[in-house]
């Protein structure tokens, strides 16, 4: 996440923020400054490996052992992991060039969370959710070769989620450029919806709880028009939330890691225990999409784990959360998302007395950070991360991160505990 210094700084005080940018260099000095910046840290995949162990070991089991998952869909399913594991190499060799380049336009920033220390005076490359966002669109569409036919009927509501996530990726990479006000913000995820919205064929019904079928009198209710405007809100609501829960190293692409794993084992759990094929079908889209995410995100994190050698930018948390979204809504658990996203629903409702401009809003809600010790101290600021240091005290920038990504799993462990005692009860 980067806060520029420019005229209008409302915008950047919406938002947790760990870098400050510099005045724009003259440009006949481009040339000679790009050449003389050293290179970014190199990936740190022992973590990385450590982690996609983790995350993705209850996936794979579930996949060949726990379910009888028909042969055509795990082939697909396969193809398209072969081609993620591609694509998290590709990232990891792009996000070097692509630091390079942003850097020569000046696409940078200082970690305000490290200042007054030498590492606070390191240049850091922002935007680079560019480079992910790029790798994950070339993903999807070559993987249509493998699995779409000509006459497909997922085809058209794949290329509109592939063009609301592009949509998506070109507004974000727009606002790390030219940082407009908070209040344009909310409304981006509604443009970049809109291909999606209108392409969607789906049903339009929701099922009745049955404790309250007998009130209603109808099991399945047809919300018309309604169902689209909540899909909508649910694409502004994933979007905004990755981006305001943020401003440590680490987290905005953590976050994201630990929901697509949720979301990953949550599809083939009802892949495995489905015997409708449309609905499988739903739920095999979502993977399709999610794989790419999960892949390029951990080769994002590579380089974003702390200490952090580039910054996503708002460019990687309008995609993150525009695909989640999407994937929610077309796989049909956008209720069951909605419980992935217990921190940053969280997260929002502490922040919304400044967002709305109740309770006075600083330019940058960030911990303090007390260069001595090295810790972060929690501020009033209505945020998550300041609320849960003000919970627990003072701590380092690293290990605030690692709680609340331990948070985030905790909430999806309880969505799949919550699921698991309501059904045949609730739904």
């Amino acid at each position: 996440m980067a806060a520029r210094k420019r005229a209008s700084t409302e915008a950047a005080a919406k938002r947790p923020t760990t870098t400050e940018t510099t005045p724009q260099r003259k440009p006949q000095d481009k040339e000679t400054a790009i050449t003389n910046e050293p290179p970014i840290a190199p990936p740190k995949s022992g973590l990385i490996l450590k982690l996609s162990f983790l995350l993705v070991a209850p996936y794979l089991y579930l996949l060949f052992y726990q379910y009888r998952i028909e042969e055509d869909i795990k082939r697909s399913i396969l193809i398209n992991a072969g081609l993620s594991l591609g694509g998290f190499f590709v990232t990891v060799k792009m996000i070097p060039v692509a630091s390079r380049y942003v850097l020569k336009r000046n696409l940078f920033g200082y970690d305000i969370n490290k200042k007054g220390t030498a590492q606070g005076t390191v240049k850091v490359p922002e935007s680079l959710g560019i480079a992910v966002g790029i790798v994950f669109l070339v993903l999807a569409i070559l993987f249509q070769y493998f699995n779409f036919t000509a006459d497909s009927n997922w085809l058209v509501e794949y290329n509109a989620a592939l063009a609301s996530i592009c949509f998506m990726i070109l507004l974000g990479f727009v606002d790390d450029v030219l940082d407009v006000p908070w209040r344009v913000k909310l409304l981006l995820p509604s443009f970049a919806a809109l291909p999606l919205l209108m392409a969607y064929a789906g049903h339009t019904t929701i099922i009745i709880p049955k404790p309250l079928v007998s009130y209603i009198g109808v099991e399945v209710f047809d919300l018309g028009w309604l169902y689209k405007l909540y899909m909508g809100l649910l694409a502004v609501f994933c979007t905004n939330s990755i981006n305001i829960h943020a401003g440590i190293n680490g987290l905005e692409v953590g976050q994201t890691v630990v929901i697509a794993s949720a979301i990953l084992i949550h599809n083939v759990m009802q892949i495995g225990a489905s015997t409708d094929p449309e609905y499988k079908q739903a739920h095999a889209f979502s993977i399709y999409l999610v794989q790419p995410l999960l892949a390029t995100s951990l080769g994002l994190l590579s380089y974003n784990w702390y200490p952090s050698s580039v910054f996503v930018g708002d460019t990687y948390t309008y995609f993150a959360g525009m695909t989640m979204a999407v994937v929610g809504i077309l796989g049909h658990f956008s209720e069951t998302l909605l419980i992935f996203f217990i921190p940053q629903v969280v997260n929002f409702l502490l922040s919304l007395p400044q967002l709305s401009g109740f309770v006075k809003c600083p330019r940058h809600r960030l911990p303090r950070f007390d260069p001595q010790t090295g810790l972060l101290t929690g501020t009033n600021d209505g945020t998550l991360v300041n609320f849960y240091l003000r919970m627990f005290g003072s701590m380092s920038e690293k290990s605030l991160c690692i709680r609340l990504l331990l948070v985030q799993a905790l909430g999806c462990c309880f969505c799949f505990v919550l699921r698991y005692f309501l059904a045949g009860w609730y739904k």
